[in-house]
């Protein structure tokens, strides 16, 4: 089969690095990572999350950039496209759809969040956030919600940012955005841990963060690795596929891959650098949650010289990383109706932007007006989190690696990542054996079906990987015809 020939690429390697980080760091990092690093143990906690991203995020995250690079489009066509090259059953394109639709929704109620990094900015400058506890703010929080036209204001114009950036194309749009916004927000970021650090709080947050506490380190602590380590770098959400389909044929993908889960650690444990001193300073909780950033920050800041400046700082920052993740989350769907029915990136960004404010509209009244509706105990906006978060992704996360460990033929993925022998052996038995175990195990953890302590049932996880181990290569040579549909 000859390979597609590229429409778009990237103008440098770091137009990847800096777009797939883009996409990777969101409000995921700003609050969740540091809260569960110093729930879990700190230090211990950050060495077992690193030796999870190791063994599950650049794994597969190599898989989704050689797939898209390979086919040359969208999740849905590049899919397609080396099934095709490998003769096998056209079913396995629905890999490419599902990561498609998952971004796709995950936007849907992202842009949502996101209004509320965008509105508290302005809120933090003109006064809106002055009060003397954090139930006060809750108050403001709640109030924000409550006023559908605010909360949808919000909403309608992240969405509009959004599209506006992809419509411009992949180098005049999403490159060039990328490049201004992640070292304004790596800048950003050096100067609240700056100002953190004049805080009084500082010895305490870093305490928090990295004290090296084993006796943390327990199942429950295991699998929050694990899920972090799948979520934080966009896996299975058509963004990383889509990314990997401009990326030029001579630059090599297992660097990048490494270069981009670093860039995003680091950005989450600066993050917590910058967050909790300033908790500690002020006697909070630093264990609040996703009221950390909407309710307990914004008081600190008040409290504290020139907080008013380094709050508008902060949300602005946040509002940063959550504009470059919601870019990543559109992309594929642009890709995929301007590369399938010929039209301009314009229009296809016309045609996903209608289809998403009318669903983002049903999410962001699920705050007010829907509330009310809440079939089998979940609104709309709850519904949309869940089908992604607890489905699909992990889904189609492990479906992926079906896909690129058994259906493929082994040339295929050896010519695309390049790897020497023996990287790209110790890739291959991850991907075969070890990712498809692990992320299972994310997904059962998600749906509450786990029911044993995975660290201290630590033979269970080695001996399912042990026994795939052997069946695999026992059956491989039926297994993987038949995986092919061939």
């Amino acid at each position: 089969m000859t390979r597609e020939k590229p429409k778009n690429l990237w103008l440098s390697r770091w137009g990847f690095i800096l777009a797939a980080t883009g996409s990777a760091v969101g409000l995921g990092n700003i609050w969740k990572f540091p809260y569960i690093t110093g729930e879990f143990g700190g230090g211990a906690f950050v060495l077992m999350y690193l030796l999870c991203i190791l063994a599950i995020g650049v794994p597969v995250m190599m898989c989704e950039i050689a797939l898209g690079r390979r086919g040359r489009g969208s999740p849905i066509d590049a899919v397609g496209r080396v099934v095709r090259e490998n003769n096998g059953n056209p079913l396995w394109k629905g890999v490419g759809v599902m990561s498609m639709t998952a971004g796709f929704l995950i936007l849907c109620f992202y842009v949502v969040v996101a209004g509320w990094a965008f509105a508290y900015t302005v809120k933090m400058l003109d006064g809106s956030l002055a009060a003397t506890s954090v139930e006060a703010l809750g108050g403001v929080f709640e109030a924000h919600n409550a006023n559908p036209w605010q909360l949808g204001g919000w909403s309608l114009l992240v969405a509009l940012l959004t599209l506006w950036i992809v419509a411009k194309g992949v180098q005049k749009g999403i490159e060039n955005a990328v490049r201004w916004m992640m070292p304004g927000l790596a800048v950003m970021l050096l100067i609240l841990v700056g100002y953190a650090y004049t805080s009084g709080g500082f010895d305490q947050g870093f305490a928090f963060l990295f004290s090296f506490d084993t006796s943390k380190i327990t199942g429950e602590a295991l699998l929050a690795a694990l899920g972090h380590a799948f979520f934080t770098l966009s896996l299975a959400a058509g963004a990383i596929l889509t990314y990997g389909s401009y990326i030029p044929d001579d630059q090599s993908i297992a660097r990048t891959t490494f270069m981009v889960a670093l860039a995003d650690t680091c950005v989450a444990l600066m993050a917590g650098l910058a967050i909790f001193p300033i908790i500690f300073a002020n006697g909070m909780d630093p264990t609040a949650g996703p009221g950390l950033i909407f309710m307990s920050l914004p008081l600190a800041f008040q409290q504290m010289p020139f907080g008013t400046a380094f709050g508008v700082l902060f949300f602005a920052m946040v509002s940063i990383a959550a504009l470059t993740s919601a870019i990543s989350m559109i992309e594929a769907t642009v890709a995929y109706l301007n590369e399938k029915y010929g039209i301009s990136r314009l229009k296809a960004a016309m045609v996903s932007g209608s289809v998403l404010l009318v669903i983002s509209m049903l999410a962001m009244l699920s705050f007010n007006v829907l509330s009310g509706w809440t079939p089998m105990g979940k609104n709309f906006f709850d519904w949309l989190d869940y089908l992604t978060s607890r489905w699909m992704m992990p889904l189609g996360g492990i479906f992926t690696v079906l896909l690129a460990g058994y259906a493929l033929r082994s040339e295929i993925m050896r010519d695309e990542l390049n790897l020497p022998p023996l990287g790209y052996a110790l890739w291959l038995f991850m991907v075969r054996y070890v990712c498809p175990v692990l992320i299972l195990m994310v997904f059962l953890h998600a749906l509450g079906w786990l029911g044993f302590d995975p660290l201290q049932r630590w033979y269970w996880i080695a001996g399912a990987i042990g026994v795939l181990t052997v069946l695999g290569e026992l059956l491989r040579p039926r297994v993987m015809p038949a995986l092919a549909g061939r």
